[in-house]
């Protein structure tokens, strides 16, 4: 008889099914769902008919009952607490809140591991938080991480960052570079890998958006870089990445320049003699001309 897997080999082997696309439960036996009764969607209990007073009055119990003790909590009605009961949080408050005490990046970084309100977090492996010189002129928005990204804890490291450290060092900047007048810095909108690498939804960014400003606040770049259309919506409040790049705008009192993604020139190749033209752009304004 074998022996029971271990915690540690359970998540294991999760992990291992999850990254072959097996995320789903899948029940041993299958099931007809087309017999099954049409109950149909139920997004909302339809409410009970409320007893008339004279019959929803409960006799106060005698003195002395065992059965309810004076002082003992009484049991849920069911109907709505009383004006000023304690609602949901709103993640984008809570995460503006977070955010605002961070006074430095490790504090934000801190901040961001312990905030809990973004399903994101449940299903990746790690928090993302950046790569390169903080100290850095350039600081390069993208979207959130990917599979490797997720894997090894920093942005751009899969072959579309493979290919945007390429393009960095073609106008002489890098991540890895100690001078800040030649080196960049690396975050994104999101610092978990969505599932099955899908799209960010407006709510994900929406909620983690605070968190991204207060990084930009704490590295306080010359320039910022805004690499594909998440990172547009998410600062410029607009999509439309091939009208947006190229074109230099503002965000938060700073240059930015919007700018094909990489993983969106590795499947384009043609659109690579644009990104160098923003490329030729973003090296002519660090030199001030």
């Amino acid at each position: 008889m074998g022996r029971d897997l271990t915690q540690a080999e359970i998540r294991a082997l999760l992990e291992w099914q999850a990254e072959l696309g097996a995320d789903e439960a899948i029940g041993e036996k299958p099931v007809n769902r087309y017999a099954l009764p049409d109950q149909g969607p139920r997004l909302f209990e339809t409410p009970k008919r409320r007893a008339p007073a004279s019959q929803a009055a409960s006799p106060a119990p005698p003195a002395g009952d065992a059965s309810c003790p004076a002082g003992a909590p009484q049991p849920a009605s069911g109907m709505p607490g009383p004006a000023g009961a304690a609602e949901p949080a709103d993640p984008v408050e809570v995460a503006r809140a977070a955010a605002g005490r961070a006074q430095t990046l490790e504090e934000l970084r801190a901040a961001m591991e312990a905030f809990e309100l973004c399903e994101l977090k449940r299903g990746a492996r790690q928090l993302v938080f950046a790569d390169g010189n903080p100290a850095a002129r350039v600081m390069i928005i993208g979207e959130a991480p990917g599979r490797d990204e997720d894997r090894l804890g920093r942005p751009f490291v899969g072959r579309a960052g493979q290919l945007l450290d390429r393009m960095l060092a073609a106008i002489g900047l890098s991540r890895t570079a100690p001078d800040p007048e030649h080196a960049v810095y690396i975050t994104n909108v999101l610092p978990w890998r969505p599932p099955q690498n899908r799209e960010p939804t407006s709510q994900e960014i929406a909620m983690m958006l605070p968190f991204l400003k207060r990084h930009i606040e704490l590295a306080n770049p010359d320039v910022l870089v805004l690499m594909g259309n998440i990172a547009t919506q998410a600062l410029l409040g607009r999509r439309g990445i091939t009208r947006l790049r190229g074109q230099w705008t503002e965000v938060m009192g700073r240059p930015a320049l919007p700018m094909f993604h990489p993983a969106y020139l590795l499947r384009n190749p043609h659109a690579k003699r644009e990104a160098w033209a923003d490329l030729l752009e973003l090296k002519a304004r660090l030199e001030g001309r």
